[in-house]
């Protein structure tokens, strides 16, 4: 997707879902939260026997929360809560093709997770985050959940409002898709810097489908497959 495609796509297609001073309480929302959860995840590591229930359950409720100020932003502003998810599906078929879409975007951004990851050797720090990883299956139920929550609401946050409100700001397609992966990224910071980079990425790339596609739904849909499948099996798997 070439950037002046982008810019000119940007310049006509985008305008702001809320104002800014709500855009600049959503980012101080967000920094507090990371680093709340920083110490969050310090004391699960830390801890004989983590309560991973405790930390999910937060960590869905914030989520949450989040969206429904972010939706009540939009709403203030005068804007539908579609600008920042895309138009309705009006048919089985539209929504086979975005389940489709979503898959092939599985496979594609797995692909270059998988190489970047190894180019930055995160394999060492996944291991190191295991204590989040789910036991049992009070606790896988609990992460799917937590899974889809993400999902649909960091979808919506990031890639549906964060991203439009840093296009409006810079005008600029590109730019406003960097920006809004940075915040994706520096949002999982309690992972480690490396982690932050491949997640930053894994933003990015989530910005440029929902920008092609028009729609954070097929994104949401991938979202809440990858962030499921990975913690289940790696849950399975190690322990």
């Amino acid at each position: 997707m070439e950037t002046s495609a982008l810019n000119q796509s940007g310049s006509n297609r985008y305008r702001p879902a809320a104002g800014p001073v709500h855009t600049i309480l959503v980012l101080v929302v967000l920094g507090g939260w990371t680093c709340y959860g920083k110490i969050l995840a310090d004391d699960l590591s830390g801890a004989a026997n983590p309560n991973r229930v405790r930390f999910y359950a937060l960590t869905l409720l914030f989520e949450w929360v989040l969206f429904a100020f972010v939706v009540a932003g939009v709403r203030h502003h005068g804007a539908s809560v579609l600008i920042i998810l895309g138009d309705r599906w009006h048919s089985v078929r539209e929504v086979l093709r975005d389940i489709g879409i979503a898959a092939s975007f599985w496979v594609v951004s797995t692909g270059i997770l998988i190489v970047l990851g190894r180019l930055l050797r995160v394999a060492a720090l996944g291991r190191k985050m295991d204590f989040i990883l789910p036991h049992g299956g009070a606790e896988i139920t609990l992460w799917i959940a937590l899974s889809v929550t993400a999902g649909i609401c960091e979808e919506a946050i990031f890639r549906g409002y964060l991203q439009r409100q840093f296009i409006a700001l810079t005008k600029n397609v590109s730019i406003g898709i960097l920006l809004s992966a940075a915040a994706f990224g520096a949002a999982h910071a309690y992972q480690g810097f490396r982690m932050v980079i491949l997640i930053g990425v894994y933003g990015a790339l989530f910005g440029i489908l929902a920008h092609w596609r028009g729609s954070v739904r097929p994104g949401m849909i991938a979202h809440a497959w990858q962030d499921s499948l990975n913690g289940v099996l790696a849950g399975l798997m190690r322990h």
